[in-house]
């Protein structure tokens, strides 16, 4: 079993040791960048290369890192593990305020620093029992499961037992146990309108499925919950987001893996996860209404072009397709046909053609 306050401690004590040595203080780590994530073969996931960056005392700059990366640790290990106590990364940030020196600029830079102690320690910031900011995304459909809290247990059916608003991701999904269930797939949707949309229509009982709302870029507990419906469950699952590059690059976090978090793709990614669509050539093919791209959308989606992520044949061409376009469109488009549309032909028809239907 792995022990957090041990290989928090290890960091600092390495760090101590340089300087006893009179080595230079130093922590390496991965480059988080895009150029430094390659296909994992073994977990068919995307992971950091072997770019390394190196946090070292040499500069200012470096040596502020390091003082407050140990401050860090200091607040994990005595408040957090110690006194068994949680804070949001949002509070991190505002508890700062108290290190003078080591008062973290933005919360930015905090996140980062949490970020580089999973890297180092190989855990996640549950592990620190750090939670994020934002609530979990929700779920609807034949699901049944029990969820621990720190008032005890309790079972939850997540049709029968809850409003259609869903059941509320917890932000540490291991402490949600799966029971039973009566689905066939896993259907994640970026936007809260499609979301209700689909209960409305009732797709989740004609398709068997297990509905989750996204909330747009999907938070962890969400991608970790989508996670282990697909492999403890054997759930296929496909993602449908509107059609334009910031939604692709949420398909691409949750089957692939975000980039700033690659150091957790195999805690995370579905790789077997299906893009459902919006398509760019469902722009052309069903003629949907649509919004012209901004310089900054081509430049993201030029951008898509040379990420590993999306190399396939697949991607390229759709990308590639979009720009010569210069156009988006929004799930909600597909209201524009009738408001049974979308669920009565073309999710039928696109889950036919990824063999999901």
């Amino acid at each position: 079993m792995h022990d957090p306050e041990s290989r928090l401690l290890g960091i600092a004590r390495s760090l101590y040791d340089q300087f006893r040595d009179g080595i230079v203080p130093h922590l390496v780590l991965p480059t988080r960048t895009k150029k430094n994530i390659e296909y994992s073969t073994e977990d068919d996931v995307w992971v950091y290369g072997d770019q390394e960056s190196v946090r070292s005392v040499k500069t200012i700059r470096g040596a502020r890192t390091l003082l407050k990366t140990v401050h860090l640790i200091d607040l994990l290990v005595k408040e957090h593990l110690r006194g068994n106590r949680a804070s949001t990364l949002r509070e991190i940030y505002y508890i700062s305020e108290n290190w003078e020196l080591a008062k973290f600029a933005e919360q930015a830079e905090s996140d980062r620093l949490i970020e580089d102690l999973e890297i180092i320690t190989g855990l996640q910031r549950e592990d620190f029992h750090v939670r994020p900011e934002e609530d979990g995304a929700a779920v609807f459909g034949p699901l049944r499961i029990r969820e621990r809290t720190r008032r005890g247990e309790r079972e939850i059916h997540c049709q029968e037992d809850i409003g259609e608003a869903g059941y509320q991701i917890p932000f540490n999904v291991d402490f949600v146990e799966f029971l039973d269930h009566d689905a066939r797939m896993v259907i994640a949707v970026e936007t809260g309108g499609m979301y209700a949309r689909l209960i409305e229509n009732g797709f989740d009982e004609e398709f068997d499925a297990i509905l989750v709302h996204l909330k747009g870029q999907p938070a962890r507990s969400t991608r970790r919950f989508i996670k282990r419906l697909n492999t403890e469950l054997g759930l296929p699952v496909a993602v449908f987001t509107d059609g334009d590059p910031w939604s692709y690059r949420i398909y691409a976090s949750v089957a692939y893996g975000a980039i700033k978090s690659a150091h957790l793709s195999e805690h995370l990614a579905t790789p077997d996860a299906k893009f459902l669509g919006v398509q760019p050539t469902d722009i052309v093919e069903y003629n949907l209404s649509t919004d012209r791209l901004t310089d900054r959308d081509l430049h993201a989606l030029r951008s898509e072009l040379t990420d590993p992520r999306f190399g396939s044949d697949y991607w390229q061409k759709q990308i590639q397709l979009q720009i010569d376009l210069k156009k988006k469109a929004e799930q909600q488009a597909f209201a524009g046909k009738g408001l049974d549309f979308v669920t009565k032909r073309y999710l039928p028809e696109r889950l036919s053609e990824l063999g999901m239907a």
